[in-house]
């Protein structure tokens, strides 16, 4: 299980976005410069995860896509009116090391 990789290495996630296709895992707000120099350092980068920029939209729930429902596969705090999200930074890492290292599929990200 993704989650279950990323929580063995210790990395504190916030709330967890579940589609049937996929997962997003809700971070900091970022520029795509960001972006490009984190994935830029890497030796690897699988080209099955997928980032949201200024202007794209992630669906919530309980939405109703064309896929199917979405729902928290991790859902924020109860009473959380602003949940806490990590940096960027941090997720890019343990991420691209999970899916290099553990052999886990971006769709279950």
């Amino acid at each position: 299980h993704a989650l279950a990789a990323l929580d063995r290495a210790g990395l504190r996630l916030g709330p967890v976005v579940a589609s049937p296709a996929r997962w997003a895992l809700l971070v900091k707000p970022y520029s795509m410069e960001q972006l490009g120099e984190l994935l830029y350092a890497k030796d690897f980068v699988p080209g099955s995860l997928r980032f949201h920029g200024e202007g794209g939209y992630l669906a919530l729930p309980p939405s109703e896509t064309g896929t199917g429902t979405v729902r928290w596969e991790r859902a924020p705090l109860p009473g959380s009116a602003s949940p806490w999200v990590p940096d960027v930074e941090a997720v890019v890492d343990a991420v691209v090391d999970a899916l290099t290292r553990t052999g886990v599929s971006a769709p279950e990200l």
